[in-house]
């Protein structure tokens, strides 16, 4: 929670999913003061969920892009994104996903990697 757990975070993530890398991008399109968005980059980069790269030097300037790490969290997103469609999109549009690989649009689930059915809590225990 040190690390996603801040406000800012998620919707750093949210933009980075989106294929937002440059700092003025984020930061036009989240609103955000610059330096909360420099303290919450610097975190992300820190933990190895966005690397850094330049893609200019003269200004120098550089890019945000999602580790393996940084990918690895898209489940996460996925299920706060169908969450806030469900519970609290009542007056907004939904971002509709689109799978690449098949040409269509979706509702991805999570699912039980033996059997296929979906993962639902009620029918989980923890060893």
């Amino acid at each position: 929670m040190d690390i996603l757990g801040e406000r800012w975070t998620f919707l750093i993530l949210r933009e980075s999913f989106y294929g937002v890398r440059r700092f003025s991008d984020m930061q036009r399109n989240l609103g955000i003061a610059r330096n909360i968005l420099s303290a919450r980059l610097q975190t992300l980069v820190g933990a190895g969920i966005l690397e850094r790269r330049q893609y200019q030097q003269e200004p120098e300037r550089f890019e945000y892009r999602l580790t393996e790490s940084g990918l690895e969290l898209y489940p996460m997103f996925l299920a706060m994104k169908s969450w806030g469609d469900k519970w609290l999109g009542e007056d907004d549009e939904p971002v509709v996903l689109h799978h690449t690989l098949c040409d269509h649009d979706c509702d991805p689930l999570m699912t039980c990697d033996q059997c296929g059915k979906p993962v639902k809590a009620r029918e989980m225990t923890y060893r």
